[in-house]
């Protein structure tokens, strides 16, 4: 289950960079870089960190087809997709749930501490799509007042809450990851968000 979860999250997240480059109108090498560096570059920060080298996808190269197979699948079926926003929001928010249960499982297996876990479990939903929001000349969303790194914390703190329950380990994955989604798709329904310290400001 949780490599299961590790290749899903690679998907949504080279499909959410995928999206972003092509509203930017890259070409296919700046699509495929984007995507590479949006699926992979928080787990790799995250096993750097924890000295896990060399890093996950170097080791299996599944990684690497599955980001090549979802970037070429996005751009074939790029006109099927009808509100490109809409789509883009959605695979983030799956890939941001799923990396946070994997991050979190990360820093469990490294006998971490679990507010480290919890740390590791954000930047690996987060950093992917601060790199590529960077790469790509927008202000990253975790920067912004959107709740985002938010729905990580708590689907950590609820992976380490839920997994005191006599339940399967798979579901406790299920459960934490879903809680990150519904936290951000209700925020973003609800426009939920973080207070601006700028807000009578013209900055």
């Amino acid at each position: 289950m949780f490599y299961t979860i590790d290749i899903l999250g690679t998907i949504a997240f080279a499909i959410s960079g995928v999206l972003v480059a092509l509203s930017k109108k890259m070409d296919p090498f700046g699509i495929l870089i984007i995507a590479f560096v949006t699926a992979v570059g928080g787990g790799t920060l995250r096993d750097i960190l924890i000295g896990d080298t060399p890093v996950s996808w170097m080791k299996n190269l599944t990684f690497v087809y599955v980001i090549f197979g979802a970037t070429i699948f996005a751009i074939l079926f790029k006109s099927k997709i009808d509100y490109l926003r809409t789509s883009l929001f959605l695979f983030d928010t799956i890939g941001i749930g799923l990396y946070t249960v994997v991050g979190v499982e990360k820093g469990i297996t490294a006998g971490l501490h679990p507010i480290i876990c919890i740390a590791l479990g954000t930047m690996s939903a987060c950093f992917g799509g601060v790199i590529r929001d960077i790469l790509c000349n927008e202000i990253p969303v975790i920067f912004r007042k959107e709740v985002y790194a938010t729905a990580c914390i708590v689907g950590g703190l609820s992976y380490f809450l839920i997994r005191k329950l006599p339940i399967d380990n798979n579901i406790v994955f299920i459960i934490s990851g879903l809680v990150v989604i519904v936290i951000r798709l209700i925020a973003v329904r609800f426009k939920i968000s973080l207070p601006s310290l700028y807000k009578n400001s013209e900055l």
